[in-house]
Formats: C-alpha cells, sequence, structure tokens
C-alpha cells in the first residue's frame, strides 16, 4: 500500500481494494481469530495443532496452499549441521503471499535434537550435585513433528495464532542458581517474556487521528514500517475504514 492508496480513501470501496488492503484486512482477521480452545500446554509452552491451524487458515484462503523445503543435496525434508543439530523449513502461500518458516528438531524438553545422542549437565537441587541429561538422536518421527509445527508456525507469518509466540524470541537472561556450588556453576537461564504491547505506540498514534488526511500523514511518517509489516497496516486501513464510517 503507498500513501496514495490513504489519499484516495474516500473513493475506496471494499470490492475495490487495493492488493495491500486485501492482504492486510486477512490477516486482521485470522490474527484476531481466538485458537485457544484448539491449543496444548506442553513444558511451558503453548501448541496449536497443525490440523486445527490448516482447517482454520483454509476457511479464509481455500486455495492456500504449503511445502516442506527439502535439502537440495539430499532430498531430504531437513538439514543437518553436526555441531548444532537438525534444521526443517516450510512455505505457505496464499493469494500470491508467501511467508517461509524454520524450526529446529527438538526433544520433549525443548532440546536440540542431533543424529546422535548426546549429554548435556543439569545441577540438581537435592543431591547438590550435577548430573548428566540425555538427549536422544532424532527420528523420522522427531523430524516429522518438527515439520509439522514449522508448518503451524508459517502459518503464524500469515496472522492465524500469531498472538500465540509473543515473546517467544526474546533474550533468555542469565541468573547464578542459590542451590548451586558459586564456583564453575552452571547459570540457570530463565526466559522473561516482554509484556509491553509491541504495536502500543503506533496503536494509540492512530487512533488520536481525527481525520483520512491525518491518518495519511501519519502513514507517510511510517511509511518504511508499515510496507514490511502486515500488522502495523492493518491497523492503519481499519482505522481508515473507522474515519470513513465517521464522516
Amino acid at each position: 500500500m503507498s500513501s496514495e492508496d490513504f489519499e484516495m480513501a474516500p473513493m475506496t470501496f471494499p470490492g475495490h481494494q487495493s492488493y495491500d488492503e486485501k492482504v492486510a484486512e486477512k490477516f486482521n482477521q485470522l490474527s484476531s481469530l481466538n485458537v485457544n480452545d484448539k491449543t496444548e500446554q506442553k513444558n511451558g509452552l503453548t501448541y496449536l495443532s497443525w490440523s486445527n491451524a490448516w482447517l482454520e487458515f483454509k476457511k479464509v484462503y481455500p486455495t492456500a496452499t504449503y511445502n516442506v523445503v527439502k535439502n537440495p543435496q539430499t532430498g531430504l525434508p531437513y538439514f543437518v549441521d553436526p555441531a548444532v543439530g537438525i534444521m526443517v523449513f516450510t512455505e505457505v502461500e496464499a493469494n500470491g503471499l508467501k511467508y517461509s518458516m524454520w524450526l529446529p528438531v527438538m526433544d520433549g524438553a525443548n532440546k536440540a535434537m542431533k543424529t546422535e545422542a548426546y549429554t548435556y549437565p543439569v545441577w540438581n537441587k537435592t543431591t547438590r550435585q550435577y548430573e548428566n541429561r540425555k538427549v536422544e538422536a532424532a527420528t523420522m518421527f522427531d523430524i516429522n513433528k518438527a515439520i509439522m509445527r514449522c508448518l503451524t508456525k508459517c502459518l503464524a507469518m500469515h496472522g492465524l495464532g500469531i498472538y500465540l509466540y509473543n515473546g517467544e524470541d526474546m533474550p533468555e537472561t542469565v541468573e547464578s542458581s542459590t542451590e548451586a556450588p558459586q564456583q564453575n556453576a552452571t547459570p540457570v537461564k530463565t526466559r522473561k517474556r516482554k509484556s509491553n504491547d509491541p504495536y502500543a505506540g503506533i496503536k494509540a498514534a492512530i487512533n488520536a487521528t481525527n481525520s483520512t488526511q491525518e491518518l495519511t500523514d501519519l502513514y507517510r511518517q511510517h511509511e518504511n514500517e508499515v510496507k514490511g509489516n502486515p500488522q502495523i497496516l492493518a491497523l492503519f486501513t481499519t482505522r481508515k475504514q473507522q474515519l470513513l464510517n465517521a464522516a
């Protein structure tokens, strides 16, 4: 969407939306869906079943397609780095808009799996000693689960269930465990999630506009951000419609 779309706002009708407006409308529709009743909790993380996710997505995009990216060297649907683990990639295309996503193959404790089993040290508070935890070698079953979870995450890039991933990529802060020895101790990592809405500032600015001209001016100030972010674009589109309805 360009700034001209906002200048022509009064002449824009639902049946004559621009491509960007249609994308924003679909993203807004998908991101507003409440899928909490279709999720499960496991090890502190929330999972949305791929079958439920695909079902809901196809209701909005009936012709959508997905692709599991294969390693061109092996023809297999995963990529291996012996040092760090196994990664899978998926793509989802809907009405000409394609998003890609990646996900490591993980075990039940969310530890990266490799082609061979390995161990890592964990501090046992009861015995006050370090003990080794084992991560089994990945199987095709583990890889298949990772692929389908990756597909669900890719659907979130289009908007479906995206709120479930809020704070997922926040940096981990390292704290020393009071239970472990002070010297040569292995830090305990705790993930702190961001509590503030990342779009709070722009939302407030958009909602503060009282005319389509003010909205257009604001759009021009943030044009580079809007072009690369369907969620922000959706906010502008929604506000534009509100202003038109109120006129």
